[in-house]
């Protein structure tokens, strides 16, 4: 009797260990860690972060720093640093640059001017170099950041001049981003004011100018983003003013546009502006938010870097101004602005089409940057 006392406990005990064993596998794992930068104007203090699990299911919003109008956030030292712009004209008349140290929270280490008014973009590279466009002050600022996450004071400022053709919009120039060109040591500013890519090259911590250091967008396109294939031999720009992408080939001695087709459905009616534009980690799918129409376009990209329209994705929120593809390129996740919330879809990867999966409340959200 206490024979099969013994094995009928000892089964069960195997049995429960399988079960709590299953139960632990199909447990999903928080594999990705999620900053957001936004606009402090209502409820938001600063920069948050986000955990998403394996299958797209958002879980614990947190703040991380209180900070004003960080709008456009960036990483430095190789994911260590956090880099971010606040887009505000009251640091000396400027707007600013912070940087974090990434643990618990994030540290401030350090804060300098971005070289102009509103500062609404940020990126750096591997060199340390760090570059802020600067919508109101018009202009591309630049400044270094060491190893340890502590930036220079501004180091150059590249100021753009002249206009373009829709009154009260582009009046003046407003720098909207700022891209080092890949395998190259040009950089492209978008300027959505001066209808404008604005080319340089950064020699002794200085700006300097190209030969054909202005390249022209269609009129009144208003070029905000921009996103440069793997390939290296096409980049793409998304114009807020008149919803359209343009291709533009990068040739030996320059750049050429190819193509410029809309980001709105045919049939659309109504006030719609673009805010940003990314390409799937293999290549084949380019995408872009459309703030009005509230969508996500997708489009196929051909080997010659032509655009096949794909589809529409509403991004069930107002507004999408900022969104990002996961760095496995599972999942793309839209920030709407005007209603408060981040939404993820799971991306398929032969179609290039969106599925909604989960979104999560989240005050004024206007930059989605995954952790590396």
């Amino acid at each position: 009797m206490i024979k099969h006392t013994l094995l009928i406990v000892l089964i069960l005990s195997v049995a429960l260990s399988c079960q709590n064993q299953k139960q632990k596998n199909h447990m999903p794992n928080f594999s990705y860690s999620i900053f957001i930068g936004t606009y402090t104007d209502t409820d938001s203090k600063g920069i948050y972060k986000l955990e998403m699990d394996e299958t797209g299911k958002f879980k614990n919003l947190s703040l991380q720093a209180e900070t004003e109008n960080p709008s456009f956030l960036t990483f430095a030292n190789k994911g260590k640093t956090l880099v971010a712009v606040n887009e505000i004209n009251s640091f000396n008349g400027s707007g600013s640059v912070e940087s974090y140290q990434i643990g618990d929270s994030l540290k401030l280490i350090s804060r300098e001017s971005s070289g102009g008014a509103h500062p609404c973009f940020v990126t750096a590279n591997d060199d340390g170099l760090v570059l802020t466009a600067n919508y109101t002050g018009g202009n591309t600022g630049l400044l270094k950041v060491d190893k340890s996450g502590k930036l220079t004071e501004l180091l150059d400022v590249n100021q753009h001049e002249g206009s373009g053709t829709i009154k009260g919009r582009q009046d003046n120039p407003h720098a909207h981003s700022v891209r080092f060109q890949p395998n190259s040591d040009m950089i492209i500013a978008v300027d959505l004011g001066t209808n404008e890519l604005w080319i340089s090259k950064i020699n002794e911590d200085e700006f300097i100018s190209t030969v054909d250091n202005r390249f022209p967008l269609p009129d009144g396109a208003g070029p905000r983003h921009l996103a440069f294939h793997l390939n290296g031999k096409y980049l793409y720009v998304i114009n807020e003013l008149d919803n359209t992408i343009s291709t533009v080939n990068i040739i030996d001695n320059g750049y050429e546009m190819t193509s410029n087709i809309s980001t709105l459905p045919a049939d659309f009616e109504g006030t719609s502006y673009t805010a940003d534009i990314h390409i799937s980690v293999d290549g084949k799918f380019l995408y872009g938010s459309n703030r009005g129409h509230n969508s996500i376009v997708i489009y196929e990209v051909s080997d010659n870097g032509n655009l096949s329209l794909v589809g529409h994705e509403l991004t069930r929120g107002d507004h999408p101004r900022n969104f990002s593809l996961s760095p496995d390129g599972k999942y793309l996740l839209v920030a709407n602005q005007n209603t408060n919330n981040l939404v993820c879809f799971s991306r398929d990867e032969k179609t290039g089409l969106l599925t909604f999966v989960d979104e999560i409340k989240a005050p004024k959200p206007v930059c989605i940057l995954f952790e590396k």
